[in-house]
């Protein structure tokens, strides 16, 4: 058997990802999205959100490229001077391995970013984490330790199959195929964690492009069990999506999740 669930990241970012977020779901086919609790935005989606109660809402942890929620002072050396994350996986990955004072740090984060979205009063549905960063063993483990102190039950695992991209015309390199293999560390942890894990997900092969065509033709393709299709919508392209992802299609990922085709063809 098959099922879809359809999901929005950035929740929180821009007013205009949350607007885009609350058509896709009131006109659409979204089902879910991920919170931002120190986007610019967060206020905005929260209020949004406790008017769309069929909304399933979950945290988007991010410790990388991305607002911290706790002051410069206190995570030093995981920010810079105004709270920004750093955009280097590599180093970042390396640090949160092998630097003791930094984990603590990045436990305190992941510890006030699931505090802050326990505050809303919206219920936990999910969590997964920007940039996928939560595939990092150390990143992992904390966001389910913690997490669960707070009723997480659910983790999106990035599992995207290269097989099935293949069949849509996508051919991926051995990176990908390298990450798909390495996924299967974040599902045992979150197996020990006793959590809900869906089996694949879609959208990083195409992250910003999910056009209609694409996912038409992905959801022909699809194998049996859970999969999470996940998406990045905006009504328009403001500021902060041009600075952060500037060739993203953010609205042609809007017009994906409200045409009727789409709807019509998830199993």
């Amino acid at each position: 058997m098959q099922r879809v669930v359809f999901s929005a990241d950035d929740f929180g970012l821009s007013e205009s990802v949350n607007e885009a977020v609350e058509r896709a779901f009131r006109d659409g086919a979204l089902n879910g999205a991920s919170l931002m609790v120190a986007g610019s935005a967060a206020a905005d989606a929260v209020r949004r959100a406790r008017a769309l109660p069929g909304l399933r809402v979950g945290l988007h942890l991010v410790v990388i490229e991305g607002q911290a929620l706790l002051p410069p002072l206190d995570i030093p050396d995981l920010v810079d001077a105004s709270g920004w994350f750093p955009s280097d996986q590599l180093r970042l990955g390396v640090n949160y391995s092998f630097r003791p004072r930094l984990r603590r740090q990045l436990a305190a984060e992941i510890r006030a970013q699931f505090a802050a979205f326990a505050a809303t009063g919206l219920t936990l549905d999910h969590a997964n984490a920007h940039k996928h960063m939560h595939l990092h063993p150390t990143v992992g483990r904390l966001m389910l330790q913690i997490g669960a102190e707070f009723g997480l039950r659910s983790v999106r695992i990035p599992a995207e199959p290269p097989a099935v991209l293949a069949r849509c015309g996508t051919r991926v390199g051995w990176g990908a195929h390298a990450l798909y293999h390495w996924t299967r560390v974040l599902r045992r942890q979150a197996r020990r964690a006793g959590m809900i894990t869906n089996d694949y997900c879609f959208g990083l092969a195409w992250s910003g492009h999910m056009t209609t065509p694409r996912v038409l033709r992905l959801l022909h393709e699809l194998p049996d069990g859970v999969s999470e299709i996940y998406f990045h919508p905006a009504v328009v392209r403001d500021a902060e999506l041009t600075r952060l992802m500037p060739d993203y299609e953010h609205a042609a990922e809007l017009a994906t999740l409200l045409d009727a085709s789409v709807s019509e063809a998830r199993p």
